[in-house]
């Protein structure tokens, strides 16, 4: 199985992070190709999302999920992958993002996609853009108006953002 492992670092508290992540249903705010994720239940997603062109659309099981360190998953049906995601906490304000993730080329479009670059560019399996999450964590922990202490809203209630 093809493999990705990327990391990043944000400029905000690893809760904050964390509960972004696991906002699954926002994930296409934020990776691109992914057009919709439906949480069916505390562990089961339905994804749908353009791969190689082509609209797929696959069930996957989150099979650990520890708060503000861990979430693993893999699929049940559909896009064969699987995953880990790590959160650590670099200290009060900063948190290290850790991927790494497996998937199953479908077809000779995936194939040639994964050689051409498709964990970067080949759709879902590919397109978990860090970047585009850090962005959105710290919009999350922006200064308001007014001179008001950073806030972050999550699943949890409201997180205060340290200056």
């Amino acid at each position: 199985m093809p493999t990705v492992k990327k990391s990043i670092e944000v400029d905000v508290p690893v809760r904050v992070v964390y509960d972004q992540w696991t906002q699954f249903e926002e994930f296409p705010r934020f990776m691109e190709g992914v057009e919709e994720v439906q949480q069916l239940d505390d562990k089961r997603l339905h994804w749908r999302a353009k791969v190689a062109g082509k609209v797929e659309e696959w069930d996957a099981e989150i099979t650990e999920q520890v708060p503000d360190k861990i979430v693993t998953w893999r699929s049940t049906s559909g896009a064969r992958n699987e995953g880990i995601v790590r959160f650590v906490s670099l200290g009060e304000t900063n948190t290290k993002v850790e991927l790494e993730m497996h998937w199953e080329p479908k077809d000779v479009t995936e194939r040639i996609g994964e050689g051409r670059g498709g964990p970067r560019r080949g759709g879902p399996r590919g397109r978990y853009q860090l970047p585009r999450l850090a962005t959105r964590c710290a919009s999350r922990c922006s200064p308001r108006s007014h001179g008001a202490s950073p806030r972050a809203t999550t699943a949890r209630g409201s997180v205060s953002c340290p200056s």
